[in-house]
């Protein structure tokens, strides 16, 4: 009887710890690839800073990290479809356009300021993390474009340019 016992325990475990992680249909994702990508960037950012002499500047990618590992969470696990009161890829757009202009500003200071490799380091993560999240955020931006203008996404997007008009005359 003990072995049932310790077998259903097991279980149960194993139930809550995948129920936990992301899903690899998420993961497989360009959203779900954005977000992984944004939470080790964030981390490895964090973890260079805290390293370094520019220790001042821990906290903004520590956040930031939590924030997409917050979405990864709720996205990969359909929380966000519970939650009906949020406009989630709105919350998400400014998280990410804050998240890269704040990655920008303090990877510039970082690699001009402070002479130390892990403030280099930290520099160069965080850059990487600008591209990444400015990725997302234009992803975003053109998915809530075609939701604002009640487009499809399969819809063909029209040619604003003139094909015989000749850009070089004058």
């Amino acid at each position: 009887m003990g072995d049932i016992e310790a077998s259903d325990s097991n279980r149960s475990r194993q139930t809550v710890i995948h129920s936990l992680l992301p899903s690899k249909e998420f993961i497989s994702s360009r959203k779900g690839l954005l977000l992984l990508g944004e939470v080790v960037l964030s981390f490895i950012s964090f973890v260079c800073f805290a390293a370094s002499t520019a220790a001042a500047f821990v906290t903004a990618p520590f956040i930031e990290f939590l924030a997409a590992l917050f979405l990864l969470f709720a996205y990969s696990t359909k929380f966000n479809e519970r939650f009906k009161g949020f406009h989630w890829p709105l919350m998400d757009f400014l998280r990410c356009v804050s998240a890269s202009i704040i990655f920008f500003i303090i990877s510039i200071i970082s690699v001009s300021k402070y002479p130390d490799g892990a403030s280099k380091a930290a520099g160069v993560f965080g850059f990487v993390a600008t591209i990444i999240f400015a990725l997302d955020f234009y992803f975003i931006f053109n998915e809530l474009a075609n939701f604002l203008k009640g487009g499809d996404s399969s819809e063909e997007p029209q040619n604003t340019r003139d094909d015989d008009s000749d850009s070089d005359s004058d």
